[in-house]
C-alpha cells in the first residue's frame, strides 16, 4: 500500500509497518479496531497474500468485514482460547502504558481479545501520549435496561472521585443512540483529568449495569509511537519484546 504524506496519517502508518515485525508465521493474532489498526489489518493482508500463515481474531464487526475482505484467516476466542499476540490502537496512553479505548465503540470486544493475548503491542502517533488519562471521554459499555439509572450511579461515583470534572453523555449516531456490537450503549465520561486510572476501573466495572470501560490498566506490554515524518519509537517498560527481523 502506499505511504501517505508527512503527517498524522503517515504516523499511524509507520506505528502500524513497525508492528509487523512482531509477527511471524504460525501466529495467532488479536486484530484491532480504529484508523490505525486499520493500517495494520492492510498490511497484514498484503503479506497473508505473499505466504504469511497466521490466523487472526478481530475486535468488531468492522475488522471482521475489512480482513476478510483481504483473505486474512479469521477465527473467535472461543475457538482458540489464547493469542499469542495482538495489535491495536489507543485513544490515550500515559507513561505507564495504561490506556483508554472504545473510541471506536468496540471496547468490549478490545478488553476480552487483550486480556486473552501472551502480548499487547498498541500502534498510536505520539498525540496519544498524556501526562494524565482523561484528556479523552472516557467510554463506558452499560446495558440498555435501566441506563439512566445507571448513568446516575456512574455519575455518583465519578463525583466522589479525583478528576478534574464530570459530565456523562450518552454516544449517538445521528439521530439514534449507538449501539455496540453486543447491543449496549455507550455512555462517554468527560473528565478531564484521572488521577487514579486502577481505582476507577475496578469502581466503574463493580456497578451494575456496567459492562466494562474504556480503561486498559496494565495489559499493554509496548507502545509503538509513529511520527510525521515516518519514524517510530517504543515505550516499552517492562521486559522488551524483540521483533523477528
Amino acid at each position: 500500500m502506499e505511504k501517505p504524506a508527512p503527517g498524522p496519517d503517515r504516523a499511524k502508518y509507520a506505528a502500524a509497518e513497525k508492528a509487523l515485525d512482531y509477527v511471524e508465521s504460525g501466529m495467532k493474532l488479536g486484530l484491532g479496531t480504529g484508523s490505525t489498526a486499520a493500517y495494520f489489518v492492510d498490511m497484514l493482508g498484503e503479506k497473508v497474500a505473499g505466504g504469511l500463515e497466521v490466523v487472526g481474531v478481530p475486535t468488531s464487526t468492522r475488522t471482521y468485514e475489512q480482513a476478510r475482505a483481504l483473505g486474512i484467516p479469521l477465527t473467535t476466542l472461543d475457538e482458540v482460547e489464547r493469542l499469542d499476540l495482538v495489535i491495536d490502537g489507543a485513544d490515550e496512553f500515559d507513561r505507564r502504558m495504561n490506556l483508554i479505548k472504545g473510541g471506536g465503540g468496540a471496547l468490549l470486544q478490545e478488553k476480552l481479545v487483550a486480556t486473552a493475548a501472551d502480548k499487547m503491542i498498541v500502534i498510536t502517533d505520539n498525540s496519544k501520549r498524556v501526562s494524565h488519562l482523561g484528556a479523552f471521554p472516557l467510554p463506558v459499555e452499560v446495558v440498555q435496561f435501566g441506563w439512566q439509572h445507571t448513568q446516575k450511579r456512574i455519575y455518583d461515583l465519578i463525583c466522589g472521585s479525583f478528576v478534574g470534572g464530570v459530565d456523562i453523555v450518552r454516544r449517538m449516531a445521528g439521530d439514534s443512540p449507538f449501539i455496540t456490537d453486543e447491543g449496549h450503549f455507550i455512555l462517554d465520561l468527560h473528565l478531564k483529568k484521572i488521577d487514579e486510572p486502577e481505582k476507577m476501573a475496578w469502581q466503574l466495572k463493580e456497578l451494575i449495569g456496567v459492562v466494562d470501560s474504556g480503561l486498559f490498566i496494565e495489559i499493554a506490554d509496548m507502545v509503538i509511537v509513529g511520527k510525521d515524518d515516518g519514524t517510530t519509537r517504543i515505550v516499552n517498560h517492562r521486559p522488551p519484546l524483540r521483533p523477528f527481523r
